[in-house]
């Protein structure tokens, strides 16, 4: 990223925070969860905008929002000054406003950022903030191809940065159990998995619509190709749902990464394969079909993508040789010796009271990012964890684009057949962006 990371040095010198702001002196590796930390956040739609009420309430002072929408961040702004208005304790000052992410992480006041942009703009957003210095909290799917995942997890390490991925499932208690349950044995020996995921994704054909005024339609395409103006990518003003994006490979995953950056993160905590994955992911026999793709690991234990079939509500399911465990929000549903457990705490109590394995446990995706910017000890879904994941789901899409199997190193992060191409590894990024 020579471009781009040029660009945040030079205006690293060029531009100052606000006189309004009182400098926390906060630096990352000095926090401490009495001590405010200051944020800003990137992307205003409504995932960041869920995002932002939730940091609010904690031990955080936000100073910008950026989004290339001027109606979302000018908004998202008066919502930071409405709270820190009711709540003075945290101090005075202005929450500013941005149209470039590259003016947030100049801002030297700020310790970390928060991330909810389209996919495709995540890894670069997310390295430069490391280069920054700042630390990330970054929705899922952590990248948009491989590469990224690669380089994501590789900055991570060197600037020695704290970034939590937005895979929130591993902070609730239905899944930890679930996965603790299948670690320990308690379904015997674990032989496959299931997730209910949707389809890959597809190339974008959405007809031009008229730009309107006050959205900076290049700066949202960013590192993807050139296209006319599409309302379904980016909804004009402060909209109330999830836009379509995600559906479209030049942007997402379709809901293989949406979904899949969820459930396929599951299937890999309860194998016991965050830093690891797949040796093989297998598009299904018929080819034309968007369900049924399986990822084969060196164990010999698959982890197939369905539409639900034969599962109790969906979500994720673990088949061992003495029964099976499924979980989803809210869901559980242990089966074991003929027996139903439906309740995670009680099967908790009655399995693991003495249990060997123990997972990471969390019961706040965001308290537990800003506990690991105070003790810089990693959080449950860090750099390792989220990249993994995103390239379970990348290798599963490249299996259905290409409909053929992919043989695939997960140690090495390479293909190990000579027909899978190093050009899959990667996309093609519109200067001057790239990673």
């Amino acid at each position: 990223m020579k471009v781009t990371r040029r660009s945040v040095v030079a205006r690293i010198g060029a531009v100052a925070a606000s006189p309004l702001i009182l400098p926390s002196h906060l630096r990352a590796s000095q926090a401490a969860p009495s001590r405010l930390i200051n944020m800003a956040f990137l992307g205003m739609g409504l995932q960041n905008r869920g995002l932002l009420e939730g940091f609010l309430t904690k031990n955080v002072r936000v100073l910008g929002v950026c989004d290339v929408d001027q109606n979302r961040r000018e908004d998202s702004c008066r919502r930071v000054e409405r709270y820190h208005a009711e709540h003075s304790g945290k101090g005075v000052f202005a929450c500013k406003s941005y149209a470039d992410f590259r003016d947030v992480l100049a801002l030297k006041d700020v310790d970390a950022v928060c991330i909810a942009t389209p996919d495709h703009w995540h890894a670069i957003m997310a390295i430069e903030a490391m280069q920054a210095g700042k630390d990330v909290y970054c929705e899922k799917p952590l990248t948009h191809n491989i590469h990224e995942a690669i380089e994501v997890m590789a900055t991570a390490r060197k600037t020695e940065r704290i970034l939590q991925t937005g895979s929130m499932q591993r902070s609730m208690p239905e899944f930890r159990i679930g996965c603790e349950l299948v670690r320990n044995g308690v379904i015997g020996t674990l032989k496959r998995v299931t997730c209910k995921v949707g389809d890959p994704g597809r190339p974008c054909d959405l007809a031009e619509e008229p730009l309107e005024p006050g959205l900076d339609w290049d700066r949202w395409l960013g590192p993807a190709p050139l296209r006319p103006y599409s309302s379904v990518l980016s909804p004009r003003g402060v909209h109330g749902h999830y836009p379509a994006w995600r559906l479209y490979s030049e942007y997402a995953g379709g809901a293989i990464c949406d979904f899949g950056a969820h459930h396929f993160d599951i299937a890999q905590w309860g194998l016991g394969m965050d830093d690891s994955g797949p040796v093989e992911v297998r598009p299904p026999e018929n080819s034309e079909a968007l369900h049924g793709a399986t990822m084969l690991y060196k164990n010999g234990i698959t982890v197939e993508q369905t539409n639900g079939s034969g599962m109790r509500f969906g979500g994720v399911k673990f088949y061992g040789t003495e029964g099976d465990v499924e979980v989803d929000r809210g869901a559980f549903w242990l089966v074991r010796e003929g027996k139903d457990f439906k309740d995670a705490a009680q099967a908790e109590k009655e399995f693991l009271s003495d249990a060997k394995v123990r997972l990471y446990r969390s019961s706040s995706h965001i308290d537990d990012f800003l506990k690991c910017v105070a003790d810089r000890k990693r959080p449950c879904t860090s750099e390792i964890e989220g990249g993994h994941t995103a390239i379970c789901c990348h290798l599963v899409n490249l299996a259905y684009t290409h409909r053929q199997t992919i043989k695939w190193d997960p140690q090495n992060k390479n293909f190990t057949d000579p027909s899978c191409k190093p050009a899959w590894l990667t996309s093609e990024y519109r200067d001057p962006w790239k990673v």
